[in-house]
């Protein structure tokens, strides 16, 4: 059974910092190509950042240089570490893995930047 279980949201202040985890079970993960998406009240879902399988990463630009997302394969495990964190960075965050003929979700963390 494949599970995808992302964690770090919370609550945090315009400016300040967040990390994101999403821990993966039930699939080879250093195969897949691994991906963080948002989505907003109101708005579609759109994404955010992602790791190819070979450690290429490609980024939204209304989140490059503010965002990092990293992976450790022995952990089984995706980050997304978030830096000057903005209130239109207000989200539930999804983890995701794909391959051309998988695609997996998680059910999302939520992410509120508020003073």
């Amino acid at each position: 059974q494949v599970q995808l279980v992302e964690s770090g949201g919370g609550l945090v202040q315009p400016g300040g910092s967040l990390r994101l985890s999403c821990a993966a079970s039930g699939i080879i993960f250093s195969t897949y190509t691994m991906g963080w998406y948002r989505q907003a009240p109101g708005k579609q879902r759109e994404r955010v950042a992602g790791v190819t399988s070979g450690g290429s990463t490609d980024y939204a630009d209304s989140v490059r240089g503010r965002f990092t997302i990293s992976r450790d394969n022995a952990k089984n495990t995706l980050y997304l570490q978030m830096n000057s964190l903005k209130a239109e960075d207000t989200a539930v965050y999804f983890c995701n893995a794909l391959l051309p003929w998988m695609n997996y979700w998680g059910r999302g963390t939520q992410v509120t930047v508020s003073s």
